[in-house]
C-alpha cells in the first residue's frame, strides 16, 4: 500500500461515517474554527486498530501518509494521523521528534491536537531518553501558537520524573510573557499540576 492511498482509504472512511450533529456539539470548543467530518470517536479508534493490524502498515507509511493528513486541515485525518504513529511508539527516534516537529509547520492547528500530541506522542521521548528539555528550546519561539503552546503541556509528563522543579520553570520563563491566549492557557495547566 502507498501513502496516497491508506490516505484515501481514510478520507473516504470518513466521509462515509461523518455526522453532522458531532460536529455542531464540538465546534462551540473550538472558537477559531472546527473544520471536521463528524466522525464518532468510537469509529475513529476502530479504523485505527484495523489500520494497524494489516501488515502491510508500517512507520514509513504511517509517517508519509501523516504528511497528507495533517496538511488537510480536517480534524479527524490530523486524529488519524496521531493515533496511527502511537502504534509505534516503540519505534520512535529522534528522527522520528523531528517529523513530529514538522507536524507544527504543516497543519496543527488547534489546542486538541496539541494536547493529544503531548500526551501521547511527546512523553515515549522523554521516558526513553531520545530527547531532552531542549530538544523543545527552539518550539519557545515557534511562528505556530500551538507548537510554542505544546512546551507546557509536552513539559507535563516530566513533573512524574523530576524533583527540579526550578529548571522547568527556568524552560518555560521565556513564554510567560506570550500574548497568545493558548499558550497562556498551557502555561497555567502546566503551574497548576506543578
Amino acid at each position: 500500500m502507498k501513502a496516497k492511498e491508506l490516505y484515501e482509504e481514510i478520507r473516504s472512511y470518513c466521509r462515509a461515517n461523518a455526522d453532522e450533529t458531532i460536529v455542531k456539539k464540538y465546534s462551540r470548543y473550538f472558537k477559531e474554527g472546527y473544520d471536521a467530518y463528524g466522525l464518532p470517536r468510537e469509529q475513529l479508534e476502530e479504523k485505527v486498530v484495523t489500520i494497524l493490524s494489516d501488515k502491510s502498515v508500517n512507520m514509513k507509511l504511517v509517517l508519509s501518509t501523516s504528511r497528507f493528513l495533517i496538511k488537510s486541515g480536517k480534524y479527524e485525518e490530523t486524529s488519524f494521523a496521531v493515533r496511527l504513529l502511537n502504534g509505534f511508539s516503540e519505534q520512535f527516534t529522534a528522527a522520528m521528534f523531528g517529523e513530529i516537529e514538522k507536524w507544527f509547520e504543516i497543519g496543527i492547528i488547534n489546542w486538541a491536537h496539541t494536547d493529544v500530541i503531548c500526551g501521547m506522542l511527546i512523553p515515549p521521548f522523554f521516558e526513553k531518553d531520545i530527547i531532552s528539555l531542549e530538544a523543545l528550546s527552539d518550539w519557545r519561539t515557534a511562528k505556530n501558537k500551538y507548537q510554542r503552546r505544546a512546551v507546557p503541556v509536552a513539559m507535563l509528563a516530566l513533573l512524574k520524573t523530576t524533583d527540579d522543579y526550578a529548571r522547568l520553570f527556568d524552560f518555560i520563563e521565556p513564554l510567560m510573557m506570550d500574548s497568545e491566549r493558548f499558550v497562556q492557557q498551557g502555561l497555567g495547566w502546566f503551574l497548576r499540576e506543578a
